[in-house]
């Protein structure tokens, strides 16, 4: 027990007034161990509080992220005071330095206390289908200084926390699981305006991703310059490949209006020529 004792009391390094022993060691072992002990109950925890209460998988994991932050920040606190750092003196005497290094990394802080917003407020949540700067992207992962999206070729994509709180961001899933989107298409004049509507809407239908059949409705929108110009409006829950639905959509219609003889006509332009009168005048007297 003696050689113990003394295995665990042996110095390893010493620092000024402070040294770290064998059992400074152990005890920052413990203390992580510990750490991961406690996230691991708390994860199966909320995630069984999430099975009986049907908490959607975004705001189990926005809380799970918040509590882990804090967890290892105290065990960070622990650590450093087990080798003898003190916590206070350390934050008092390094206090201008800390100024220098927030100025320097005035972005990465921005990006960090985004990452806290997000996951306080949960307004973005994991599987969101957001709209940022035109480009569609799924949510994978929120950090605390970027987030993980994918897009719609399969490509990873790392956020800054701030480009999402701070731009404007179309967020497809945030209210409903389903959203309308539409279609245009302009037919030639003289079309039969009501058998144009019906195509528009049975092309619709024929889509095993719409949903809400009775809301999918074909409006005559416009007199164009050179079409009749119409809408179908249609809901999908497949947001994130809500293109390849569109596709599938539009060359149902186009084989539609080919059956019944309905053209879809290029843009047409008249040019008038008006002759100069008195230079012709001139060429008939020479």
């Amino acid at each position: 027990m003696e050689t113990f004792r003394k295995f665990l009391e042996f110095e390893l390094i010493s620092l000024g007034e402070n040294s770290i022993r064998v059992y400074t060691l152990v005890t920052i072992l413990i203390i992580f161990l510990i750490t991961k002990l406690i996230l691991w109950l708390i994860k199966k925890a909320l995630f069984r509080k999430r099975k009986f209460r049907k908490l959607d998988r975004g705001s189990v994991y926005a809380l799970f992220q918040i509590i882990r932050y804090v967890i290892w920040v105290i065990a960070i606190g622990l650590i450093l005071e087990s080798i003898g750092v003190k916590i206070t003196v350390l934050l008092a005497g390094s206090a201008a330095l800390l100024v220098g290094i927030g100025l320097g990394l005035q972005q990465t802080f921005n990006d960090v206390i985004s990452g806290i917003i997000l996951l306080s407020e949960q307004s973005i949540k994991i599987d969101d289908v957001l709209d940022i700067d035109g480009d569609i992207v799924k949510i994978q992962g929120i950090g605390l200084r970027t987030s993980k999206a994918l897009n719609t070729d399969d490509v990873s994509i790392i956020i800054p926390n701030s480009l999402i709180t701070t731009n404007k961001v179309i967020n497809w899933s945030h209210q409903t699981m389903k959203t309308r989107f539409r279609i245009e298409v302009g037919v030639a004049y003289g079309s039969d305006i009501d058998l144009v509507i019906k195509i528009l809407e049975e092309s619709a239908f024929k889509h095993p991703d719409i949903s809400d059949r009775e809301s999918t409705e074909a409006r005559l929108v416009n007199f164009g310059n050179s079409s009749l110009d119409f809408q179908v409006l249609f809901f999908s829950q497949n947001i994130f490949r809500i293109s390849k639905v569109k596709s599938d959509i539009r060359r149902t219609i186009s084989q539609k209006f080919v059956e019944n003889s309905i053209a879809i006509p290029f843009p047409q332009m008249d040019l008038h020529i008006k002759s100069n009168g008195t230079e012709i005048m001139k060429k008939d007297g020479q």
